[in-house]
């Protein structure tokens, strides 16, 4: 009686397996490369949150920081710019919606745009929602708030779109007050 097995046929298939799986790992060591590349640099996630000191800013004044490539208006209203951003019925507004990512989805109400539970603190991204334009601040406009001049949009003391071809309220970022004198955005 013979014997049935080749000792070259399980040679061969060591050889293809081998093949095979070093071309595997290869691919696989390619792939993670280019996968990896896309994930974004160590100084891009250092900037995904900053904190931000708001100590020197006097009620009525605003501070503008730069956060992820985009100015972000920090302003520390008077009791007359809450008074005044509080009045205003939702009805009355072009854009009823909060766009506020710490309460999303809610009616834009001075309320719940603004950081602090007083009122006193608005923090907003500083482009307008029009073209990407960065509106003047400083009671600009004709409701107190700010104004684009690029094409004439007026958003009033809660960054709301009262006036012009803006379709959506100043967005308000993801912040929050880490003690009595630092906001963190992100």
């Amino acid at each position: 009686m013979s014997d049935t097995h080749d000792p070259e046929g399980t040679r061969r298939d060591f050889i293809y397996y081998a093949t095979a799986g070093a071309g595997t790992v290869a691919v696989g060591a390619a792939g993670w490369g280019l996968v990896n590349q896309m994930n974004p640099s160590a100084d891009v996630r250092a900037l995904s949150s900053i904190r931000v000191d708001v100590s020197g800013v006097e009620p009525g004044t605003q501070l503008t920081v730069k956060w992820l490539g985009k100015p972000v208006f920090i302003r520390r209203r008077t009791q007359a710019d809450i008074d005044d951003a509080r009045s205003v019925p939702v009805e009355q507004l072009v854009d009823p919606v909060d766009r506020n990512a710490n309460k999303p989805g809610l009616p834009a109400t001075d309320e719940n745009r603004s950081l602090d539970e007083n009122g006193e603190w608005l923090v907003m991204m500083g482009v307008c929602t029009h073209l990407g334009c960065v509106p003047i601040g400083d009671g600009a406009g004709d409701f107190g708030g700010w104004f684009c001049p690029c094409h004439g949009s007026h958003y009033d003391t809660s960054g709301r779109i009262r006036k012009g071809p803006a379709p959506e309220n100043l967005p308000v970022p993801i912040a929050e007050f880490l003690d009595e004198t630092t906001i963190k955005l992100g």
